[in-house]
């Protein structure tokens, strides 16, 4: 199959976003699977389940097979037998297309399928749609292009994005976690920009809160020293994370500690880097302990040049502690140019001279990091999951079946 221009379409017409009467059945592929996986999207989409069963959707969730629940706030949960990922063993993949789960998903009769993309699974869930003739919706969740150098060849770039473009064109519509990743498949001509949208960010900020601030984790976190300045990180630990430049940071701050809150399979090679400095890992933490160890740090820093959103930074400035990040991907959606300096700092990816003019003041200053905390939290409260769900299913939802219907009428010609 060739892979032509994009062609701009007309957009839908306006929707009423407060049209919460319409109730659908709505069929969602998420892989890995939100559940045992720790990534990015897992608050998304477990809160997005939640919210669309609170307002009356029935929802199914095909999913890889391992670690899923019995149940999740009534939705119908399916696990499909998965595989390692052959470049990165920890993330399961599953193609979800084996009779069973054709079975299930048509006996559930969805109105719409919403898959998580790029992966395998995708595959899968636009096989069926098609099979189903339902719409489709895509959220781009991982920036697989920027990855690919890192674990593998670099020639596989461009094959990666010839894929992506032939899943997203067959989409009646595309989410992104940020206007940044929206730059990047606009400027790839992945699909017509109308139907690229945004999937709002959002944050529990009950859950992750100052008032989560523990003498007894920072004691952890510091390995006994909580008087010393903490750096905290908190998220997968990937070699794509850019974690190693933490190492040039540390060297320029003997008095400062840090620890590194998650796993994943650059962990070993990252403990064996920090040999002999004062950095501990915990390893994942979940619930009340997560919320601890991000409250009760001083400042969070994250070098990424790869995320798309960056969950893990809405949670730090909701518990109120300052954020230094790269200024790349989706990070500066959340810190943007108008209030770096006022709700947290961002520094050019790579440059140690820029990261250290940002960090050393906040660590040397309390009443600056209050300062920057306290903004951070406040303005993390405007956002929360319940009306980012809203939006999409009474609003892109909508959009996506108007260009379902558009296409196929199209497709149809007239009678």
């Amino acid at each position: 199959m060739t892979i032509t221009e994009v062609r701009e379409e007309e957009n839908p017409p306006l929707i009423d976003p407060g049209n919460d009467s319409k109730h659908r059945r709505i069929a969602l592929f998420v892989e890995p699977s939100p559940f045992p996986y720790v990534s990015g999207y897992k608050n998304r989409f477990q809160n997005f389940i939640r919210y669309l069963r609170e307002m009356g959707d029935e929802v199914m969730v095909v999913t890889t097979h391992e670690g899923v629940p019995q149940e999740f706030y009534g939705a119908k949960l399916v696990g499909s037998r998965s595989f390692p990922c052959p470049w990165y063993q920890n993330v399961p993949l599953s193609l979800a297309l084996s009779p069973r789960i054709i079975s299930e998903v048509s006996q559930f009769k969805p109105d719409i399928i919403h898959a998580s993309s790029p992966g395998i699974m995708v595959f899968g869930a636009l096989a069926i749609a098609k099979l189903l003739s339902v719409p489709i919706v895509m959220s781009y969740h991982t920036h697989v292009p920027v990855y690919i150098p890192r674990y593998t060849f670099s020639w596989l770039v461009k094959p990666m994005w010839l894929i992506i473009k032939f899943l997203h064109r067959a989409a009646d519509l595309t989410l992104v976690p940020s206007a940044a990743i929206a730059r990047d498949l606009q400027e790839a001509k992945v699909t017509s920009a109308n139907k690229i949208r945004l999937w709002n960010k959002g944050v529990d900020s009950e859950s992750f809160h100052p008032r989560y601030y523990s003498h007894e984790m920072r004691l952890r976190l510091s390995n006994g020293e909580p008087e010393k300045p903490l750096i905290i990180h908190v998220g997968h630990v990937g070699v794509e994370k850019s974690l190693d430049f933490l190492k040039s940071v540390m060297d320029r701050l003997p008095e400062a500690r840090i620890a590194f809150i998650g796993d994943g399979p650059y962990r070993e090679e990252l403990e064996k880097l920090f040999t002999g400095m004062p950095a501990v890992f915990t390893g994942m933490l979940q619930g009340e302990e997560l919320s601890e160890a991000y409250a009760s740090g001083d400042v969070f820093v994250i070098p990424s040049e790869s995320e798309t959103l960056g969950l893990v930074v809405l949670e730090a400035m909701s518990s109120g502690i300052s954020v230094v990040g790269a200024r790349t991907g989706g990070i500066p959606d959340i810190i943007p140019a108008e209030q770096e300096g006022k709700t947290g700092f961002l520094f050019t990816p790579r440059d140690i001279e820029d990261c250290m003019s940002k960090l050393v003041p906040l660590l040397q200053n309390k009443e600056l990091r209050e300062t920057i905390g306290k903004a951070a939290r406040e303005e993390m409260e405007k956002y929360d999951w319940k009306a980012a769900t809203k939006t999409i299913r009474n609003e892109q939802y909508e959009a996506a079946i108007w260009f379902w219907r558009k296409k196929r009428a199209e497709a149809l010609g007239p009678c």
